[in-house]
């Protein structure tokens, strides 16, 4: 009833031992299965200690080796963040989480070519991560907002990732996974990498695309939407850092929204309404904006 992360992910924290990575992998321990999915964290300087319970250990490959370990969520400072992808991809690691923002561009294009050239898969950077509501969250996104159902979510926004949840859960509208993409232009997972995952999910019965102004990777997804997917989508652009007076950042949403409506999404302009717009799509007999 997922994609990505499930009640059976085994997760490491590499940065468990700071204060971000040590905080958030407690809250996600607390969550869902979480207690029984993260097995433990690494920390070069601090192999053969514990944290919080947890074994620390020195390397990825010794962390994957002694725990089984599936995923890894990177908290590594932006200097060393790279490296610390570039280590879980040689450990073979099949899903990495970085929420670390500030990673260099050159950084992210040598990781990019890595990730490709292997089987890993790479969520963010500057992300807030992703849940599958009641069984298992990894990241800072808040627990308490999702419920379970079948609505995915893929958002370049983390704040509208979290709201789209609360909307949906005054419909009573759960979610499959909700992923967090990151919004920055040199990342792992794009829009058409997610929307190909719950396209094929027996579980997700309609998704909810939210984009940002920058970049194009909203129009590749809506070109992709429009000759492949076979669930209905909903889709918002967020103007993110952009002033409200700043006409170039509304006119590039509006061309975004435009060719999104051109391709068949369902699109609102009001995100307050992300969730309105989806119940009228899957409640028989909703009327909305009444």
């Amino acid at each position: 009833m997922s994609i990505l992360i499930d009640k059976h992910s085994r997760v490491i924290t590499q940065g468990m031992t700071g204060k971000m990575g040590r905080f958030h992998t407690a809250l996600c321990r607390d969550y869902g299965s979480g207690s029984k999915c993260f097995v433990g964290g690494v920390n070069p300087r601090k192999g053969g200690t514990q944290c919080d319970g947890l074994p620390v250990f020195g390397s990825v490959k010794e962390a994957k080796a002694k725990t089984g370990a599936t995923v890894s969520v990177v908290y590594v400072p932006a200097a060393s963040a790279a490296d610390a992808i570039d280590e879980a991809v040689g450990a073979g690691i099949e899903l990495i989480v970085c929420i670390t923002a500030g990673i260099s561009a050159a950084d992210m294009d040598r990781i990019r070519r890595r990730v490709e050239s292997g089987r890993t898969l790479l969520v963010g950077p500057n992300c807030p991560g992703l849940i599958t509501p009641e069984e298992i969250k990894i990241g800072i996104l808040p627990g308490h907002l999702h419920q379970r159902g079948r609505i995915g979510v893929v958002s370049r926004s983390p704040a509208l990732a979290s709201e789209t949840a609360r909307q949906l859960g005054s419909f009573g509208i759960g979610q499959s996974t909700v992923v967090g993409v990151g919004s920055d232009p040199a990342g792992g997972l794009t829009h058409v990498d997610v929307l190909k995952l719950f396209n094929e999910d027996a579980h997700t019965d309609a998704v909810i695309m939210v984009g940002e102004v920058t970049g194009d990777a909203e129009e590749r997804a809506a070109s992709w939407i429009r000759d492949h997917m076979r669930k209905p989508v909903v889709g918002f652009i967020a103007q993110g850092t952009a002033n409200v007076a700043d006409a170039a950042a509304l006119a590039g949403a509006e061309h975004k929204l435009a060719a999104m409506e051109a391709c068949g999404i369902h699109v609102t302009r009001n995100p307050a309404d992300i969730g309105t717009l989806l119940a009228s799509l899957v409640i028989p007999d909703y009327l909305p904006f009444d």
